[in-house]
């Protein structure tokens, strides 16, 4: 007469699980930062025992100089001769808001390899278009003691 009913033990619920999965897949869509220059050129970093970081990276263009050395530079994605460095900075200017463009640098990767008339003619050449905040890139070379 008297008999005990078993208890089921409930099942998890998993109704919220692809919400929670689509969330985090959205945030680290959010926070991770993809490469968005790819290289044309080839480029073999100088070596630096000390280096600095650019604040942020909205407000810089990367301006590769490459090996073989043909008078062409790569400014963000595109490969233009030194002479029209001036034009392409001022279309990348115009996809700027007012406050970036204040804050405008020009990171240079140059290849080691690179004569040190080609620098000067590309920093001629940012000279005439009033870009005068330029960030030299490194590899970092750790002291050993």
């Amino acid at each position: 007469m008297f008999k005990r009913k078993r208890r089921k033990m409930p099942g998890l619920n998993t109704a919220a699980m692809p919400d929670l999965v689509f969330t985090v897949l959205f945030f680290f869509m959010i926070v991770t930062h993809l490469k968005e220059v790819p290289e044309k050129m080839d480029c073999e970093l100088p070596e630096a025992g000390r280096l600095d970081q650019i604040p942020k990276k909205s407000e810089v263009l990367h301006l590769i100089v490459g090996w073989p050395y043909e008078q062409a530079v790569q400014l963000n994605d595109h490969v233009i001769p030194i002479e029209r460095i001036g034009e392409a900075i001022a279309a990348e200017r115009e996809k700027m808001s007012p406050e970036e463009r204040q804050r405008l640098t020009v990171s240079i990767r140059a290849d080691r390899r690179t004569p040190m008339s080609v620098i000067n003619e590309v920093k001629q050449a940012l000279r005439r278009s009033n870009t005068l905040r330029i960030h030299y890139s490194a590899d970092l070379v750790m002291e050993k003691r």
